[in-house]
């Protein structure tokens, strides 16, 4: 098989890493991985890459996002060049990801995809989609999505529009766009948001679910006696939280507010904050930036006594799965899918934005109150987020897909 993967990122961000992983499993049964991209991580990627655009052609495609809130309509002349570069490789199924982020045009894109016929699948970790703007609507309860946005309450929040709401366009647009691919197949890493493409506009689409999957040689438990003396956590109850960017959606006001409630007993440590942040934060949180260093990150999972998330939009976090598979227990808000990554004996489920209940059980949690058994975490992850079992679910998908249409073309041959 010729698979090719558009996304954002490669093997940077989660679902750069996961369009990665994907490419790799892939390359180790002997088929051929492709990934256009705008970003890529400092590790590189053993995929074929296809870099779409230019940093300027991102900067206008911004601009035209902001002026004009018409994200996703940028970026012409590199699509075209990048649909002329499909066709030379002429993939057996390609593979969607984000298509947000500066860099494709959907409306040439999915012409293309409709004229080829080509097995499509597409994986959704975000709303954007079915939306006019937003990627994320559940924290302002906005249920317009359904039926026909406008007068969006997030159009000034990502991909923010300055000046114009054109949610109304964009949903209508994107709306006789996406639909009428043929053998097009939506994969979503949550049942959480299964639930919500059967409600959107991409409803009459097969639907099928495939949790996000770790490299669990990557992340597993390991000494920590230097990380302990690094940030003198000896004897100290240790609460991680994990971002690559910590604004209002991913909780960063709860570990504020918990740390002013928390005794010196206990640190929380916070990855994905800059150094400027630390003047805003009490003094029992340690802010440390962003790391692509797995090794390093793995170190502060399994310091942790326990990982805290307190997201207030998400699809299927893929730290909730890190931290099992380092054997940390997982408390996180009743956020989107990522309650799905638990149960009842490796974590638990606070009522989102509820910090007294968030407290109050991780409280109970150190009490041993709450039975919570962190043996158990590494197990669930390895039975069911293995990524070599996660990501054989797409290679079969793919598989399935061609066959499909084989049958397809072989039947019109023959009618």
């Amino acid at each position: 098989m010729k698979i090719l993967q558009i996304n954002t990122t490669v093997n940077t961000t989660s679902t750069g890493r996961i369009a990665e992983e994907i490419g790799q499993t892939l390359q180790q049964y002997g088929h051929e991985s492709y990934i256009a991209y705008k970003s890529l991580g400092p590790a590189g990627s053993s995929s074929k890459l296809i870099r779409i655009g230019s940093k300027m052609d991102v900067y206008m495609h911004g601009l035209k996002t902001r002026i004009f809130d018409r994200h996703g309509f940028g970026s012409t002349q590199a699509t075209q060049r990048f649909l002329e570069r499909v066709k030379e490789i002429n993939p057996d199924v390609i593979g969607l990801h984000n298509l947000h982020g500066y860099y494709l045009n959907i409306e040439l894109l999915f012409n293309y995809l409709k004229e080829i016929q080509k097995p499509v699948v597409w994986t959704l970790h975000d709303c954007w989609p079915f939306t006019g703007h937003c990627s994320f609507f559940d924290y302002v309860s906005c249920e317009k999505w359904k039926t026909e946005c406008y007068d969006c309450p997030l159009s000034d929040k990502y991909p923010a529009s300055w000046f114009l709401d054109n949610s109304k366009k964009n949903f209508h647009q994107k709306r006789e766009l996406f639909n009428g691919v043929d053998n097009l197949t939506i994969v979503t890493p949550s049942h959480w948001l299964a639930n919500l493409v059967e409600q959107s506009f991409l409803s009459e689409y097969p639907v099928e679910v495939i949790h996000n999957g770790i490299d669990l040689e990557q992340f597993h438990p390991v000494n920590t006696k230097d990380i302990m003396m690094q940030y003198k956590l000896t004897g100290k109850k240790v609460l991680l939280g994990v971002a690559s960017v910590w604004d209002r959606r991913k909780g960063l006001k709860y570990f504020v507010e918990l740390a002013k409630r928390l005794n010196d007993d206990f640190r929380i440590i916070l990855i994905g904050l800059s150094g400027d942040s630390n003047h805003e934060l009490p003094e029992n949180i340690i802010a440390v930036p962003r790391t692509e260093d797995i090794d390093e990150l793995v170190s502060f999972y399994s310091v942790a006594d326990l990982f805290v998330n307190p997201t207030l939009v998400d699809n299927f976090p893929t730290t909730n799965l890190e931290a099992l598979a380092c054997g940390t227990p997982v408390v996180t808000f009743n956020t989107g899918g990522s309650p799905e990554a638990i149960d009842g004996k490796t974590g638990w489920v606070v009522e989102k934005s509820n910090t007294d209940e968030l407290y109050n059980s991780i409280q109970k949690y150190f009490k041993n109150d709450l039975k919570i058994n962190s043996d158990y975490c590494r197990e669930r992850c390895m039975q069911l987020f293995n990524k070599e079992d996660r990501y054989k679910d797409y290679l079969n998908l793919y598989r399935s897909k061609i066959e499909e249409h084989e049958y397809i073309i072989h039947n019109n041959r023959m009618a």
